[in-house]
């Protein structure tokens, strides 16, 4: 286990969709107890394989003492319910924001070994999945902001120390604003 520098907003790998696994192999357990090794270094919640440069469909996640991954997940939501929460980004460091999500989330994936899995998420579990998959989409959670605050969002990031405006390509969202569940899973 290694833990992994995590890339940052700007960097290209955050914006691009990453491609399934089809491999359940050594480099993928690998993959797997790195991003939850790194993770847990960072005190995250969650951390998606892109956040640390690899296209594939992985996250994991440490929700209420639960430690797991998941691999090429699937949403479905089960209801309209909706939560409003402060949610921050391990690739954003120190910015939070007020975001929109769906309250409950049941996802179905694989587990490292192939077999499958299903999490039922609700409350911070259903937050987790919700932006550890957007991660996967090559979205970020600012894209899920209305727009003003996405502008302050954008001036606050501006302004962070780690901030480096050489690196950062920024891409006008492509989900709109008003309705932020439009993905369909």
């Amino acid at each position: 286990m290694t833990v992994q520098p995590i890339r940052l907003f700007g960097d290209p790998v955050l914006r691009t969709p990453a491609d399934e696994v089809v491999d359940f192999d050594k480099e993928l357990r690998t993959l797997v107890r790195d991003l939850t090794e790194t993770m847990r270094d960072a005190g995250g919640v969650g951390l998606a394989a892109p956040q640390i440069g690899v296209g594939l469909r992985v996250f994991s996640f440490d929700v209420d003492d639960v430690v797991g991954h998941l691999i090429n997940p699937v949403l479905h939501f089960p209801d309209e319910e909706e939560m409003d929460g402060d949610e921050g980004c391990l690739s954003v460091p120190g910015l939070y924001y007020d975001t929109k999500r769906r309250a409950n989330v049941i996802a179905k994936g694989f587990a490292e070994s192939g077999d499958p899995i299903q999490i039922v998420g609700t409350g911070l579990m259903s937050r987790c999945i919700q932006h550890e998959t957007d991660h996967l989409d090559g979205v970020i959670f600012i894209d899920r902001l209305d727009t003003q605050v996405r502008k302050t969002a954008l001036r606050d990031i501006r302004r962070a120390e780690w901030y480096d405006p050489t690196r950062t390509v920024v891409k006008v969202s492509p989900h709109a604003a008003p309705s932020p569940f439009g993905l369909g899973r």
